[in-house]
C-alpha cells in the first residue's frame, strides 16, 4: 500500500445516517464544528450535480459528459453559525439558494437512480476524506461509502416526533401542513427508503444507534462526541 493511501485511510471518519426528519444534518454540522473536522452533506452532491446539468447542460442528455464534469467540480461545504447552516460553494459560487429548488430536487431525484452516477459520486464522497477528519451524514455513509469509518452513528428518532419536527421547520417558513400528512409522508418514506434495491437505508454492523427522540440537539452532538472522544 502506498504512503498516499496509508495516509487517506488513516484519516478519522465519523459517519452519520439515519432516515429523513432524523436531524442527522444539523447534528453532523455541530459535530464537525466542534471536532474541527471536515463536513460531508452526501445527498446535496445529488442536487450540485442537478444544478450542473440544468444550469450548463440543459439541451444534452449525454450523461457520461456530466458526470465527467462532475470529477473536476471543486464542492466545498462550509458551516454557518450556530444553527446548523451550511454554504455551498462549486467552483467558488455560492449555490446553497439554488440547491433548493423543486427543479434542482425532481432532477436530482431523476439522477439518483442511476447507477452510473451513484458509482461517480461515490468517488466523490471519498475525496471529502481529509486531515484533521471527516463527518459524514446520509443513508448509506457507514455501509457502503466508508465501511472502515472507526465510528459510526444510526440516528435515528419516533415517526411522530419527525413529523413534529417538520412541521415546526414548515411553519417558520411560514408554511402550513397537516401532522398527520406529514407522518403518513415520513412512514412511506422510511419504508422506500429500507426497502430500495441500491443502498438500502439500514444501520452498518458496528453502528452505535442513536435514538433522538427525547434530546435536544445539543444533548446528541454531546453523546457522540462522547462517543468519538472516548475511542
Amino acid at each position: 500500500m502506498s504512503d498516499a493511501k496509508m495516509t487517506e485511510t488513516s484519516v478519522p471518519v465519523v459517519t452519520i445516517d439515519g432516515p429523513a426528519g432524523s436531524g442527522k444534518g444539523t447534528i453532523a454540522v455541530k459535530l464537525a464544528q466542534q471536532l474541527g473536522y471536515h463536513y460531508l452533506g452526501s445527498g446535496s452532491l445529488y442536487r450540485i450535480l442537478a444544478y450542473y446539468r440544468l444550469q450548463h447542460m440543459p439541451d444534452t442528455d449525454d450523461l457520461q459528459a456530466l458526470l465527467e464534469r462532475c470529477e473536476t467540480l471543486r464542492i466545498v461545504f462550509r458551516p454557518q453559525g450556530d444553527e446548523g447552516d451550511v454554504q455551498v460553494l462549486v467552483d467558488e459560487a455560492d449555490v446553497s439558494d439554488a440547491l433548493r429548488t423543486e427543479d434542482c430536487g425532481g432532477e436530482a431525484s431523476r439522477l439518483a437512480v442511476r447507477p452510473e452516477v451513484r458509482e461517480a459520486l461515490l468517488k466523490k464522497q471519498l475525496s471529502f476524506r481529509k486531515a484533521p477528519g471527516l463527518v459524514a451524514e446520509g443513508r448509506d455513509m457507514g455501509t457502503v461509502v466508508f465501511p472502515d469509518a472507526p465510528h459510526k452513528i444510526y440516528l435515528t428518532a419516533s415517526a411522530e416526533e419527525r413529523a413534529q419536527r417538520r412541521q415546526k421547520q414548515l411553519r417558520k417558513q411560514g408554511i402550513s401542513a397537516s401532522l398527520d400528512r406529514l407522518l403518513a409522508e415520513i412512514k412511506a418514506r422510511d419504508t422506500l427508503d429500507k426497502q430500495r434495491p441500491i443502498s438500502p437505508l439500514r444501520p452498518a454492523a458496528d453502528a452505535v444507534r442513536v435514538d433522538s427522540t427525547e434530546l435536544s440537539i445539543v444533548q446528541v452532538v454531546a453523546r457522540i462526541a462522547a462517543l468519538v472522544q472516548q475511542a
